[in-house]
């Protein structure tokens, strides 16, 4: 599961954040030493590898989760199935847009609205036209609500959705409903909202505890395709269908600055793992006990950490701890508007 998103807006700069707590400058990773925010921190013990000290720097990049540790959240139009029977162009024009989007391309579309301050509108608009999804030769008709949750990537999604589609002949708007507790169910009734862009990983697990109970054994996992197998089962529980998952994704991950990851040549966890030790982690509080964070992250990749600095979920304090050199490595999300892109 994703750590959820606390919804703000990033600044111009990122240092402003810095403002709001103050951390002790590291000059090496390998010092353990207090978690300045409640964490615990890991020895890293008869490690033969070297600590590798942090390098400051602007430009944050993301390390390929190349043994897969986080659950899928590629994005993926959630539908009422009531909505498109006897429909056969409504589905279809979603796909298009589910094609035409990969993460660099989401993360571009954050920084325009997140850190450019631009509007969801515009930029929607603006990536629609330049993809070629105004001109579609599929038309429909009718009066479609597009859902939206409350932050900016949702709403600029929502956005997009609703303008491939008017300019494919349907009177469709968009509706903000807070989230996800608050939309879903408007979605299932499909009276105020027939369409809305979700992750798959993190709805597949909220509508599987919601049909089989707060225990119910996980249908999510780092396989999209049996993911979305399982979502499809769930979603005829509820009255939902669903269209192609786009290969954007908006997931748990892991980034370091770009200075840190060129001085020490690695772009994978994997690569990481075999490269450095000492490692200082910074990260929500929650995230020591967290199976997809620190301890995933010492299972499954073996890397060493000498601390965890307790921050926030791919918020301004751990990206700005991140380029000030505090923390090695940081959770984010992959789709954040101050990453960088990755090829």
């Amino acid at each position: 599961m994703k750590f959820p998103r606390t919804h703000v807006s990033l600044p111009r700069a990122l240092g402003a954040a810095a403002a709001v707590v103050s951390l002790a400058f590291l000059t090496a990773c390998g010092a353990p030493g207090s978690s300045g925010g409640g964490g615990g921190s890991t020895s890293t013990g008869g490690s033969t590898l070297a600590a590798c000290e942090a390098v400051p720097g602007d430009e944050l990049v993301v390390l390929e989760d190349d043994q897969q540790l986080q659950t899928v959240d590629n994005i993926i139009p959630a539908i009422n199935a009531a909505a498109v029977e006897g429909d056969d162009t409504l589905i279809p024009l979603l796909d298009s847009v589910s094609a035409a989007l990969d993460t660099d391309t989401l993360i571009g579309l954050n920084k325009a609205v997140d850190v450019d301050r631009r509007t969801s509108a515009e930029v929607a608009e603006e990536f629609v036209a330049d993809a070629g999804l105004d001109s579609s030769e599929q038309s429909g008709s009718g009066k479609i609500v597009v859902g939206a949750a409350d932050f900016a990537e949702s709403a600029t999604l929502g956005t997009i959705y609703a303008t491939v589609l008017n300019a494919a002949g349907y009177d469709a708007e968009v509706t903000t409903i807070g989230n996800r507790e608050a939309y879903l169910p408007a979605l299932e009734d499909g009276e105020q909202v027939q369409v809305i862009p979700e992750y798959v990983g993190t709805l597949t697990e909220f509508i599987n505890k919601d049909v089989n109970g707060a225990d119910a054994e996980p249908v999510a996992s780092s396989d999209l395709d049996a993911t979305v197998e399982g979502l499809t089962g769930l979603g005829e529980e509820v009255g939902l269908v669903f269209g192609q998952p786009s290969p954007a994704q908006d997931q748990n991950a892991f980034a370091v600055t770009k200075a840190f990851a060129d001085e020490n040549g690695v772009t994978t966890l994997s690569e990481l793992a075999e490269t450095c030790g000492g490692l200082v982690l910074g990260g929500p509080p929650e995230c020591t006990e967290r199976p997809f964070c620190q301890p995933g992250l010492e299972e499954t990749y073996g890397l060493e950490f000498a601390e965890f600095r307790s921050l926030d979920a791919g918020g301004p304090l751990t990206k700005s701890a991140l380029q000030q050199g505090e923390v090695t490595l940081g959770l984010v999300f992959s789709s954040d508007g101050s990453l960088t892109p990755t090829s």
